[in-house]
């Protein structure tokens, strides 16, 4: 069985590179050009769509909500695997930019894109942390979504339930008077454990897109209210699909510190 999840993990990483290799001449293009918001997000649907055929992984976006117009949204999901990025490649139908930590940068391939065309955070350098947050900012007032994980990286001891929430999407959020768009993601811990095996576990992926919190007329001493909100909505969410594991006998063995507190 080792065995078998070994080999899946290999064929799970040759179609994670292999697109971005094929693609990265359009990467390093459509960012010279400086067109590469609308040219990137196609490639990175391409990619997310390939990946997830080529590892047999179903996909399922349950949309609750879909813009009307072109006004930028800040997307936060609960962030529990790194199939996390992948799946969010998928959600959003406009023009938009990831935030996420510097260290992705030193991913092969993955990195050299991923600096170059998103938003990488040093959260351990306040001041570096700051100019991302003016980016950040900058790009919600060109009218380009952000896409961010709340929690400011997998550091979730109760897998998928949210971890402690940074202030920084719901900062930006309240500054720029952008709505807020919750994504729910109930099964990528699952699949690909955040456990340093690396050892994926054939099941699909899912997303659900909420209908957005409104951010008009809030300041910064909303932030905790607007916090509690989102967590409502991502843990009443996630509620409806934990108990399917918990009781589920070919899943139990994996979820020896499974909890719904």
């Amino acid at each position: 069985m080792i065995f078998l999840r070994r080999v899946y993990t290999f064929w799970c990483l040759f179609w994670f590179f292999l697109p971005l290799v094929v693609f990265m001449p359009f990467f390093i293009g459509f960012h010279r050009k400086d067109t590469w918001p609308k040219g990137i997000y196609y490639l990175n649907k391409i990619w997310a769509r390939v990946y997830f055929f080529c590892c047999f992984i179903p996909v399922e976006i349950e949309r609750r909500f879909v813009p009307t117009d072109d006004r930028p949204y800040i997307y936060c999901a609960n962030h529990s695997s790194y199939i996390d990025i992948i799946t969010m490649g998928l959600v959003v139908h406009h023009q938009h930019a990831f935030v996420g930590k510097a260290s992705l940068g030193k991913v092969p391939v993955f990195g050299y894109m991923y600096r170059r065309l998103h938003i990488a955070v040093e959260r351990e350098k306040p001041s570096e942390a700051y100019k991302a947050l003016l980016r950040m900012k900058q790009i919600v007032e060109h009218g380009k979504s952000i896409i961010m994980f709340p929690e400011g990286g997998i550091k979730t001891k109760n897998p998928p339930r949210l971890a402690h929430l940074k202030d920084g999407a719901f900062r930006v959020a309240i500054e720029t008077q952008t709505p807020i768009i919750p994504v729910t993601i109930p099964y990528n811990w699952f699949l690909l454990k955040d456990d340093e095996k690396f050892l994926p576990i054939r099941h699909k992926t899912k997303a659900i897109v909420h209908t957005p919190i409104e951010t008009k007329g809030l300041t910064l001493a909303d932030i905790p209210t607007l916090k509690e909100k989102y967590t409502e909505i991502i843990h009443r969410e996630l509620d409806n699909y934990l108990p399917t594991f918990e009781h589920t006998t070919k899943y139990r063995k994996h979820l020896p510190q499974y909890s719904t507190s």
